[in-house]
């Protein structure tokens, strides 16, 4: 195929370079739809059905003022004997304003020793945390935790 059958990466950037220098390219600003109470309560309904969840039995450990929540530690653990006959099956972690409500799903087995998970997470802003630890008998347990972040993430914009 010749060169004048199709235009090359720096024909396409000089024109683009030139149409936007005489303002003939909009600027587009993109940002990801923030979640609100609505979705998150959507996102934790996906995951437990119809099943009542109850609060306790789960520790959520997340500093509740964080000054950039780009890099926030959390710790998730379960009260549980981990035995063959009662122990965490999975852990589901979600956020109520970052542009995905569901941070994460870890799963487990009586073999796994604890129930625990830590990890780094990212909060687009001051917002709640939602714990929810399925058990073997197929109860559902919670606990939830407010955060205030002074530096929001997940907000980069594409220009």
């Amino acid at each position: 195929m010749a060169n004048s059958d199709y235009t090359t990466r720096r024909t396409f950037l000089g024109l683009a370079g030139g149409a936007a220098t005489l303002g003939a390219v909009p600027v587009v600003i993109v940002r990801p739809a923030d979640a609100t109470p609505a979705v998150l309560l959507s996102a934790i309904r996906n995951v437990v059905g119809e099943a009542n969840v109850r609060t306790g039995k789960v520790k959520l450990d997340i500093p509740p003022l964080v000054e950039n929540g780009n890099t926030v530690p959390m710790t998730v653990s379960v009260a549980s004997p981990m035995t063959a006959d009662e122990y965490v099956k999975s852990i589901h972690v979600f956020n109520e304003r970052n542009p995905q409500p569901n941070i994460g799903n870890f799963h487990f087995g009586p073999r796994a020793g604890r129930a625990q998970v830590s990890t780094r997470i990212r909060l687009a802003d001051s917002q709640k945390v939602v714990a929810i630890a399925r058990l073997s008998d197929d109860t559902f347990w919670s606990t939830t935790a407010d955060i205030v972040v002074t530096l929001a993430a997940c907000t980069e914009e594409v220009i």
